[in-house]
Formats: structure tokens, sequence, C-alpha cells
């Protein structure tokens, strides 16, 4: 028989991104994304950027917001960005300019990238777009998981990722309770689940009830540590009393939290530790 090949991953160009945020009250802080910029770091690489195309949350946020001026900011930026000048000390200035500083950026983030195209996009919908509502209207957690999903399966880890662990198997039988995904790179399982604190802020209650037996039951069964991450939405208004509470409720469970514009962060980590 034939030695099969061994299987070549593709290369991958280190890129960074940021994204343009619309504030147009300093003093509450409140934001939405309107953009994001992706360069690959070698030398006369892409550069490219991509607004939102649903202005929605932008009026909801300022009735009064001027979109049209928003929409030529992207043109403006794609110009200089095919001309090699939209560096960041000239959107910082562009911006203080023409928007009195409502339009921030966010530090920069590097992540590796097989097509910075395909890259461009998918941090365009994770970050930029809001799902849309057909005759069923998917749950705040399902939007989180989709996401979740997308961003794992963009970094190639999904596969080989533990899902849907049964909590039953470590703690009560009976307990319907499934953990999205996990993986075990060393002496510590890592946990993920989606949960949606704009929608079921009751759902931390439930992890935080579990986790101690979940532990336990991991370092019974394979002789292991067990940490678990919550993934929420990446907006919330943590001034809320119910939201206020369920992090607390996480936080008191020894459950970390993570929000959704963390995943390329998450999924990178998670890529490096499974040396792939």
């Amino acid at each position: 028989m034939k030695s099969k090949e061994p299987i070549r991953m593709p290369e991958r160009r280190p890129c960074e991104f940021f994204l343009l945020r619309y504030v147009p009250d300093a003093v509450k802080g409140e934001f939405v994304n309107i953009g994001v910029v992706l360069y690959t770091a070698d030398e006369g690489g892409f550069a490219d950027v991509r607004f939102t195309r649903d202005w929605k949350r932008v009026r909801c946020l300022d009735p009064d917001a001027d979109v049209d001026l928003l929409e030529g900011l992207e043109r403006e930026i794609k110009d200089r960005l095919i001309e090699g000048g939209a560096d960041k000390q000239w959107l910082l200035k562009r911006m203080g300019e023409t928007f009195s500083n409502a339009v921030q950026l966010t530090e920069p983030k590097g992540l590796l990238a097989v097509s910075p195209q395909e890259e461009l996009a998918s941090l365009a919908q994770i970050y930029l777009e809001r799902s849309r509502k057909g005759s069923k209207e998917v749950s705040g957690r399902q939007q989180i998981f989709a996401t979740m999903r997308r961003e794992f399966e963009r970094q190639g880890v999904w596969p080989l990722m533990r899902r849907n662990l049964p909590v039953a198997e470590y703690g009560d039988r009976g307990d319907p309770l499934k953990i999205d995904c996990a993986y075990r790179p060393n002496g510590t399982v890592h946990m993920y689940h989606a949960v949606s604190l704009a929608t079921d802020v009751s759902s931390a209650k439930v992890l935080a009830f579990t986790m101690p037996k979940l532990r336990e039951g991991v370092s019974r069964q394979e002789g292991a540590r067990a940490d678990l991450t919550a993934i929420v939405e990446s907006e919330l208004d943590r001034d809320d009393d119910a939201v206020s509470f369920a992090l607390a409720t996480l936080s008191a469970g020894d459950i970390q939290v993570a929000t959704v514009a963390d995943l390329p962060r998450i999924g990178e980590n998670i890529r490096r530790e499974m040396r792939l």
C-alpha cells in the first residue's frame, strides 16, 4: 500500500484589522460598529474596508446621524487604501476633522488568514451584520452559537472539538444540558457555551449551578481540570440589573465571560494550542 501524503495546511498570511465605531455621545459611550478595515502585514499586500449596509441600528442610536456622510467615508477610505495612504494616523485625523470623534477606531488585532478577502467578509458578518428575521425569529443564543461555530470553522478547529458535551456523563443523570464545544490540549478541558444575556439571563444561573459537579466529574473521569467560557453578546447594557446579576452569577461560579467580538482571538488561540 502506498503511504498517504501528509496533509498540507494552506498558507496563512499575517493580517491586522480594526473596527470603526459610531459613538454619538462620548459621555454615554454607547456605540454601533459601522466598518472594519483589514490589511496584510506584508508590504504591497491586501488592504480593504467594509461598511455596514444596514443603518437601522445607527439611526436607532442617533436619529440625527448623517448616514450619507458615513457612507461617503467608506468610499474615501477605500480610495486612500488603493493609493496606499490610509494609515491609522490619517484615519484618526480624518475622524476628528469630519465627525468630531463621533467615529472612533478600535485597537488593531492580529490574525492569520488564508484569504484576506474571505476574512474581511467573515469579519463584516461577525461585527456589522445583524440577524435577519424570517417567519421564525432566531433566538439570541442560536445567533451567538452560529457565530461561534462559524469562527471556529474558519480557524479550522471546529471539526477537532468535542461538541454537544452531555453534562449527564459527568454529573447528575438526566441533566439535559449539553455544552456546545470543548477541547483538551493539555491537562485542562476548555469548554465554550453560547449564552444570551439579552434574552435569557436565567441561563447564567443554570451554568453556575451546573459547573461545580461538571468540574468534579471531569476530574474524576478524565483526571483533568475543567474551565468554561460563556460567549455572550458584544453590545450589552451592563448597567441593566438583570444583565449585571447574570454576569455576577457567572463570575461567582468561576465561569469566564467573553463576547462575540472576542471570538476571532479565541479561535486563533485554540488553533495555536491545537498546533494547526
